[in-house]
């Protein structure tokens, strides 16, 4: 299949997916009640408005607050679409009246339970404060995203030059043009993350570096960053998710180079705050000026008197000063800047129009939709792919639309089609070596190694790195339960989840544990096994001196994360072998490898072990 052919699939593939998410959001619009959809995390009910203010960026914003006392994650992030609802008591009816307030809001950053979103002008902000009944506020269904999706695709579909160029040899098997030069050195590297940068800088076209768990990926994507900077002005550098940005963004401001991060972080502190746009836009010395003439702006319009022939006048004459301040600014902020950093959907912000860039990074390539990569293609001559296609893959909601292969990654077809390309990090310095082998040999053919360093790292001596704890349930127990149609959970061994490192706790001594400070995270894939396994966590008074070291989430709550214990509930556990999406082993993959010294693993063998790759798992953890 050639590469028009390919495109214009993916497109159907993606116009599948697009029309599926749409309607599983109206259908759960409709028929999910409020109080399902703060359980998923997707609204919060009921809120308090707080201040409103306009941004640096000239955007009526609004601070909400969400009121109920709930350990639910939400999944509320920067750029994410929302709408506003108000609950009001119906007289003569059961339930109380859902309304929707008619215009859609732009989440700007969530700091715990703080939420700021943009409105779309002040008549919006009016209807909000006049409402009597209780307020909350839901994620939209995000339409940007396809937008500028299909968009990059049609306009690689029409490409000429260096995009159509980069198009056809990523579906092609012809080999990448790249530069000879002698291999330089970097001694604060080990030798595969050395060949790494090695074959970013001599790679003309496209080089992958395919990181599994612990190799130092971004250690290597940092200096191979650095190494471009020396011999390109400025680099575009992408993720897929917010998080994955922010987490790369860090890591090159510690090492003295000047980012500017378009898109809010999804931490907010000073630091992480210090590289954004919005927050350089309003330490220029210019900004108070610009501030001013804007707030005239506004004042004049608030402030119109009919026949005041001048009005237009002045206002074209302060909104030309303004742009001129504006732009003034923006071409300082962008002419200092060696990274600009954003997710691959903020690649298409207007501030870039126009923009062109040698290089461009896209950090966990394996999680990203392969249309989204397309998006930031056209700026660029060359591409420098980051990741590991065995660990997280990206969502994919529509079932068609993934067997038929949207699920498929650029990063993936690039590591078949172009071997050469790739560079494989071999050194992990996170697990123990028992922790590690099983995932080597399973996903990555035996190569990666550790470190000596970590090769033997435990909390107690003579200690197993794995357990597996066994959790077939007796007659008076249950198995796997429906919870409320959303996830699954498991009570007897969420109950047992908790006794296992209890155990293990009381093996170590409660002084050494304050002491060392020694980590804990608690993995569940299902969701409403993790809210029950947090709700039990907060009543059991033993785990209360540690709890600020204890962590519970999904999986993909870990990407990226590790703990010197891992706890990991798989909850299924039914007479029929039915193992769900625990079949995607890429999950697992990434559970198993966030444990440095200890991973204790809970699971019922009689469901799980008909499956090869966890018959495989028991047998090693049995062998240790």
């Amino acid at each position: 299949m050639d590469a028009l052919q390919a495109l214009t699939q993916q497109r159907l593939l993606l116009q599948l997916e697009y029309s599926t998410e749409k309607e599983a959001f109206r259908r759960q619009t409709e028929e999910s009640g409020i109080e399902r959809k703060v359980r998923r995390g997707d609204a919060w009910w009921p809120l308090r408005l707080g201040r409103s203010y306009y941004n640096s960026m000239n955007q009526l914003t609004l601070e909400v607050v969400r009121e109920a006392d709930t350990d639910v994650e939400h999944n509320f992030e920067f750029g994410r679409p929302v709408v506003f609802f108000a609950m009001a008591p119906a007289p003569h009816a059961k339930t109380a009246t859902l309304s929707y307030l008619p215009f859609t809001a732009t989440v700007s950053y969530v700091d715990g339970d703080r939420m700021v979103v943009i409105l779309p002008d002040s008549g919006r902000l009016l209807d909000l404060q006049r409402r009597d009944e209780p307020l909350g506020v839901q994620l939209s269904f995000d339409e940007t995203s396809y937008r500028c999706m299909f968009d990059a695709l049609d306009r690689t579909m029409r490409a000429k030059g260096r995009l159509a160029y980069l198009r056809d040899l990523f579906f092609s098997r012809q080999r990448p043009a790249t530069l000879t030069f002698q291999n330089m050195r970097f001694p604060y590297l080990n030798s595969t993350q050395e060949r790494a940068v090695n074959e970013v800088l001599r790679a003309k076209d496209v080089a992958i570096v395919h990181g599994p768990p612990g190799t130092g990926k971004t250690t290597t994507l940092v200096e191979a960053i650095r190494e471009t900077l020396m011999r390109e002005p400025q680099v575009l550098v992408c993720a897929q998710s917010n998080m994955a940005v922010d987490w790369i963004s860090e890591k090159l401001v510690d090492r003295g180079i000047n980012v500017l991060r378009l898109g809010n972080p999804t931490r907010v502190n000073d630091k992480m705050l210090s590289f954004t746009y919005e927050r350089r836009f309003e330490a220029h010395p210019d900004y108070p000026q610009l501030w001013a003439i804007r707030k005239a702006i506004r004042d004049l319009r608030s402030h119109r008197r009919r026949g005041d022939e001048k009005f237009h006048q002045k206002l074209e004459s302060l909104k030309g000063r303004a742009a001129e301040l504006e732009i003034r600014i923006n071409g300082d902020l962008f002419a200092e800047a060696r990274v600009i950093a954003c997710t691959l959907v903020g690649s298409a912000h207007r501030l870039l129009e126009g923009m062109k860039f040698g290089t461009l990074f896209i950090d966990e390539a394996a999680q990203a939709l392969e249309p989204a990569c397309w998006i930031p293609m056209r700026r660029v001559s060359r591409v420098v792919l980051a990741g590991d296609h065995c660990q997280l893959p990206p969502t994919v909601k529509s079932i068609a639309a993934l067997k038929a292969g949207l699920g498929r990654t650029l990063m993936e077809r690039l590591v078949e089609l172009k071997p050469e390309a790739v560079t494989l990090l071999q050194v992990q310095y996170r697990m123990n070596d028992d922790i590690m082998r099983f995932s080597s040999n399973y996903f990555y053919h035996g190569k990666v190694v550790s470190a000596p360093e970590v090769k033997f790292r435990s909390i107690l001596d003579l200690d197993r790195a794995i357990t597996w704890v066994e959790t077939a349930p007796t007659d008076e127990q249950q198995g796997e339960a429906s919870a409320d149609g959303l996830s699954l959970v498991n009570q007897a061994e969420a109950v047992l989840t908790l006794d296992a490192l209890q155990q293990y706790f009381s093996r170590i001594g409660k002084q050494r544990l304050l002491d060392e400070r020694i980590d804990v995270g608690i993995i569940s894939p299902y969701r409403a096994q993790v809210q029950l396994l947090r709700r039990l966590l907060a009543k059991r008074e033993f785990f209360k001196p540690f709890r600020r070291f204890i962590s519970v989430n999904t999986v993909d709550g870990f990407q990226g994360q590790e703990r010197d214990v891992i706890v990991i509930s798989l909850v299924r556990s039914n007479d029929e072998g039915q193992i769900g999406f625990l079949r995607d082993l890429r999950r697992m993959n990434v559970a198993m490898t966030r444990a440095r010294m200890k991973l204790i693993i809970l699971g019922d063998r009689h469901t799980l072990a008909r499956h090869p790759f966890y018959r495989q798992l028991c047998d090693y953890v049995d062998s240790l």
